[in-house]
């Protein structure tokens, strides 16, 4: 019998009148603030403006959610689609399924089309929302603990998790492990949890990289740091999961994706070491960029006056 673990939430969701608030939800919107908080705070340090990163931001994260939700379902098609799924399923979103690898993929493509429309630098940018997407994902995590998904092999370790009985996990395929049922009361790794830690311990670092190797990193490492840590972080993350996931080479999608992510993440760093911009003369470029926005605005409630 364990006598220490993690208990799972005994909700999922709570009515406010007509309207039913899902925690899954919840947790991504927090995460988001959180994002747009550490994202304002750096970015105004370069030059820029907080009207910039909501315009941006009321841009990339919608992208964002729906590259999310695109990505989960092209990669559980079984889950979706006939003969064992429901189309209607996709648009479930508070039932769970936002792949972290297709949202920040689109909302990235988002963000950098934005910003070259508005003239911002968005290796700057990137850089400066680096940590920020870390805690956002971390605080993004409790969405799945809420919702009792993802979790890892059965394990007897005090942080274990537990289900409730009431889940509807129970004795689903995902509380299966090598082919046999766990017994009621199994405890199982919490996958959330682990993630959580290594994404707040990424964000630390790359806020100290940032400080310590201000005069050497170029615009844009921060960034490739993130991709580095957060790839090399889900690959072992991953491969602990016991919920279904497409395989490929007997290896997991979202494995795959990982590694990827990482090399991706190595070759940019290096590239931008290279040939990359420096931090200060974007920043340069960006705090111009902000004063004629600025002088524009200004103009512009000045005609408003005039006229009114």
């Amino acid at each position: 019998m364990n006598l220490a673990y993690i208990p799972s939430p005994s909700f999922s969701k709570f009515q406010i009148g007509p309207v039913t608030i899902r925690m899954y939800a919840v947790c991504i919107l927090i995460g988001v603030c959180f994002a747009v908080w550490i994202l304002t705070r750096r970015w105004r340090r370069v030059g820029g403006t907080f009207d910039q990163v909501l315009d941006t931001t009321l841009v990339a994260v919608p992208c964002g959610l729906v590259g999310a939700r695109l990505y989960h379902v092209l990669t559980t098609p079984d889950m979706y689609f006939p003969p064992n799924g429901d189309p209607a399923d996709i648009v479930k979103v508070w039932e769970g399924g936002m792949a972290i690898f297709g949202g920040i993929g689109v909302g990235a493509l988002a963000a950098f089309l934005w910003c070259r429309h508005r003239r911002y630098p968005f290796a700057l940018l990137a850089d400066c929302l680096a940590p920020g997407l870390l805690v956002a994902q971390a605080i993004g995590r409790l969405g799945n603990w809420f919702n009792q998904e993802l979790y890892g092999w059965p394990t007897t370790l005090p942080w274990g998790l537990k289900l409730n009985g009431s889940s509807d996990a129970i004795g689903s395929t995902e509380v299966c492990y090598q082919g046999a049922a766990c017994p009621t009361g199994t405890l199982f790794h919490p996958t959330f949890l682990y993630e959580m830690i290594w994404n707040l311990i990424g964000a630390a670092l790359i806020v100290w990289a940032g400080h310590k190797l201000a005069d050497r990193l170029k615009a844009g490492q921060q960034f490739a740091m993130y991709m580095m840590w957060y790839g090399l972080g889900r690959s072992w993350i991953e491969n602990v999961r016991i919920n279904y996931s497409s395989v490929i080479l007997g290896v997991r999608t979202n494995v795959w994706t990982a590694i990827l992510v990482f090399i991706a993440g190595c070759i940019l760093f290096v590239t931008l070491h290279r040939v990359g911009q420096d931090t200060a003369s974007l920043a340069e470029r960006l705090s111009a960029v902000t004063a004629d926005e600025l002088e524009r605005q200004h103009l512009e409630e000045e005609r408003r006056r005039n006229n009114g």
